[in-house]
């Protein structure tokens, strides 16, 4: 039995699918600036996040253990930029 959506339920449906880039991206703003902030286990934790977003955006799996591997978050601030200038 498939489920009925009423126009204003669909209308929000529609618009979360529109969005999902733009808010992928500000949410892997704020975990850059946790990034910059975390220390240790915190640290991972916030990673294990940052990986999560980043191939829910579509990024290739080499670049996202490249910049795993540098530990950087000035460079995964430069992505983003370059991210939010594509979008």
């Amino acid at each position: 039995m498939a489920k009925q959506y009423s126009k204003h339920q669909q209308k929000i449906i529609k618009g979360y699918y529109d969005n999902r880039e733009a808010v992928s991206l500000q949410r892997l703003s704020e975990l850059v600036t946790e990034l910059y902030l975390a220390e240790g286990k915190g640290r991972e934790k916030q990673w294990k996040y940052i990986i999560g977003a980043l191939e829910k955006l579509g990024l290739k799996q080499d670049r996202i253990d490249y910049l795993r591997q540098q530990d950087d978050p000035a460079m995964l601030a430069k992505l983003v930029e370059e991210l939010l200038a594509k979008s």
